[in-house]
């Protein structure tokens, strides 16, 4: 286990370097003058501009403004925005909330998606195995803006269930219909992979000989079949948790919900580019650690991946 840790970690490396680069080129490359906006209508004053550029290291080649972000970054000091506030700080005050909108998306589509699929899958060809699909592939044609709106005017407008925008300081009823936005379109796709392994692995040999030898069906199941079947599920589920946080723009757009997807959109629109590159890199890392987290219990689960 020691040496496949190792492996994967070395395979990171690369990766973050890679994704920041591409990132910071991309935002390099956005047309228009950050420093220009930050003055709105008013006309700018070139010495003052020129100041600025040059406290914000926007005077320098691209190749230097990125070596510098990665130095400061390996220290966690990505600088400050362009209202003198510092980056880290920004971040952090949003932070927690999307953890928090995150977690609750995971714990809604993990749950609800495994019930289903379970269910779908051991009712395969039955009433509810079609009912369940339909739903799950209506879950996925529908974008999620749409589903959003349709949340908040049925949950919320029409049949006052739960609020309809979250803001500042969240609690749970506020955060519960985004989350449930932000989760529904994982929840189709664990549904169909739950149907879909459950059911196959019904009909395979080592099921049939467990029943030969005398093993009840419930026995059969959790020791057998789930568990066999949760190893492509908890795969993407470990994946999607990273997914999630860097997925929140457009629920927490729709909600009002102030974290770090709303953050990140807001960033955009202000050509705050350092504070974008800040919270891509922290998502990317998120990313990143939490696909070596599932590689780990992938492997636990199965031990024949640790020796590939």
């Amino acid at each position: 286990m020691g040496k496949y840790l190792l492996r994967r970690i070395l395979q990171m490396i690369p990766v973050v370097l890679g994704t920041t680069l591409l990132v910071y080129a991309l935002v390099f490359a956005l047309p228009g003058d950050p420093v220009k906006a930050m003055f709105g209508d008013k006309p700018v004053n070139e010495a003052v501009a020129a100041q600025i550029r040059a406290e914000y290291n926007l005077d320098k080649p691209f190749i230097v403004q990125y070596l510098l972000f990665l130095k400061n970054a390996l220290t966690l000091d990505f600088g400050k925005t362009f209202s003198g506030q510092l980056v880290i700080d920004v971040i952090g005050r949003a932070f927690p909330v999307t953890i928090k909108l995150a977690l609750m998306a995971f714990v809604f589509e993990a749950v609800f998606g495994v019930i289903f699929g379970v269910i779908s899958g051991l009712k395969k060809g039955k009433w509810c195995d079609t009912v369940i699909l339909i739903f799950s592939l209506l879950l996925i044609s529908v974008p999620t803006f749409v589903t959003g709106f349709l949340c908040q005017y049925f949950l919320g407008v029409k049949w006052h269930l739960l609020p309809v925008t979250a803001g500042t300081n969240p609690g749970f009823l506020d955060l519960l219909m985004p989350a449930m936005v932000l989760g529904s379109v994982s929840m189709a796709y664990i549904i169909r992979l739950s149907r879909t392994e459950i059911s196959s692995n019904i009909a395979l040999d080592y099921v049939r000989t467990a029943r030969a030898k005398g093993m009840d069906n419930k026995s059969v199941m959790l020791r057998h079949v789930l568990r066999n079947s949760t190893i492509p599920v908890v795969t993407y589920l470990g994946q999607d948790l990273g997914a999630l946080m860097g997925g929140a723009m457009i629920s927490e757009t729709i909600f009002n919900v102030h974290g770090i997807g709303y953050l990140t959109y807001q960033s955009i629109l202000k050509g705050e580019g350092n504070l974008v590159v800040s919270i891509v890199t922290l998502l990317m890392l998120i990313f990143v650690v939490c696909n070596l987290l599932v590689d780990m219990l992938y492997a636990a689960l199965d031990p024949r991946i640790r020796y590939a």
